[in-house]
């Protein structure tokens, strides 16, 4: 049969009988044109296509620039056609099978420059609820200034006690948070963070009624702040800050990582800071620092802009 009968056959079978959603059946379609592409190229047919061939095409794709996830997805599809290639009996075995694609280089995580952070902490909104302004701008110090996960910030009480989570101590200038895996750490944080706790602990029952929830950041109606609420109100604030990019949380938390190990050097005191069980996880440190590195030698070493024609 030939080659575009049995993609036609195929993709009417996942159509009425899987009832897939028309833009997936597009994207079969597509890949069923590679895979036929590329058998037609090696000439051999459809049924008739082996495990090599199959790996070889997966080489050419991620050498002409296909992500690990892009090519994934592809397989995904070869390997349902073939399924049903040999429910059919038309293949005895399926060559897809056990053919994985790339690993996905493991994303950097996103971090603001030293200068966009500084200017987001110091961001004042003057025409916010005085309320509202003292609370997230403490929340701000915290997340960037002690490298906090938000579930760490939500997790702190106002007043240390048997039951709480974690409190700051404004006197010692520390951070007792209970991180993942329930294990406690402290965290030193800076008199600009006291300060904005300070500033907000003034005011914090303000309107809240003769009963006040434990926790050190509020919502409104008295209850303790949700992960999902500081994500809201910092994008608000990095929107009403003209920061480039929305920020978020863990944005802070990275950023707080990639400016002390930038100033440090000191690899182990960041993996302490951060909580991390394991050195390799704060590893991606150092290559947000080489990034940070590379950048400034290519905007500042004469060597570094040179061309061919300048070394002849």
């Amino acid at each position: 049969m030939a080659p575009a009968a049995l993609v036609a056959q195929y993709l009417d079978y996942v159509r009425f009988e899987k009832r897939l959603a028309e833009r997936t059946l597009t994207l079969y379609a597509l890949d069923l044109v590679k895979l036929s592409g590329h058998a037609e190229s090696a000439g051999v047919a459809l049924t008739d296509v082996a495990h090599h061939h199959i790996r070889r095409w997966v080489v050419q794709m991620h050498s002409q620039g296909r992500s690990g996830r892009g090519i994934a997805l592809i397989l995904s599809g070869w390997r349902g056609f073939y399924v049903w290639l040999g429910r059919q009996g038309l293949v005895s075995s399926n060559p897809v099978q056990d053919v994985r694609a790339p690993k996905a280089a493991k994303p950097l995580p996103k971090a603001l420059g030293l200068d966009e952070a500084v200017g987001f902490a110091d961001f004042e909104n003057e025409a916010d609820d005085p309320w509202l302004e003292a609370r997230d701008a403490a929340m701000v110090e915290l997340l960037y200034g002690g490298g906090l996960r938000v579930g760490e910030l939500t997790g702190l009480d106002a007043a240390p006690s048997a039951s709480a989570k974690g409190w700051v101590d404004l006197a010692a200038g520390e951070a007792h948070v209970l991180g993942k895996g329930s294990k406690r750490r402290i965290v030193p944080i800076g008199k600009t963070a006291v300060a904005a706790l300070e500033k907000w602990l003034e005011i914090r029952a303000e309107g809240q009624g003769t009963e006040v929830s434990a926790a050190m950041f509020l919502g409104r109606y008295g209850t303790r702040l949700t992960a999902a609420s500081v994500w809201q109100r910092l994008r608000r604030r990095s929107r009403l800050a003209g920061t480039a990019t929305p920020v978020h949380p863990h944005m802070l938390r990275h950023s707080f990582a990639s400016h002390v190990l930038q100033s440090s050097g000191d690899l182990r005191a960041v993996q302490e800071l951060l909580g991390h069980a394991n050195i390799s996880t704060t590893q991606v440190y150092t290559r947000l620092d080489f990034q940070h590195l590379a950048a400034t030698y290519d905007k500042a070493h004469p060597r570094a802009k040179a061309t061919a024609a300048d070394k002849k």
